[in-house]
């Protein structure tokens, strides 16, 4: 095992060869984090990971993600 800690990318390009899937883009993470800010600073810290779970479950594109999570919030304080 290497003594270097991979950067996030290297990390989440190596899982994606793993699970037989793309890596993800830059874009896409980026979004993908904008969408964890806004589950984990609207609820507890816990939900962001999940909510990313659950976007992947939905098999629905990361931005069409981020956009119904900002929907969802805005109804729900608005």
């Amino acid at each position: 095992m290497p003594d270097e800690t991979p950067s996030a990318q290297e990390w989440l390009a190596g899982l994606a060869t793993e699970l037989g899937l793309p890596s993800p883009s830059p874009q896409e993470i980026e979004t993908l984090l904008n969408l964890a800010g806004i589950a984990a600073h609207s609820s507890e810290r816990i939900a962001a990971p999940i909510a990313c779970w659950m976007v992947g479950l939905a098999k629905i594109d990361p931005g069409e993600a981020l956009s119904l999570v900002q929907k969802y919030e805005n109804e729900r304080v608005g």
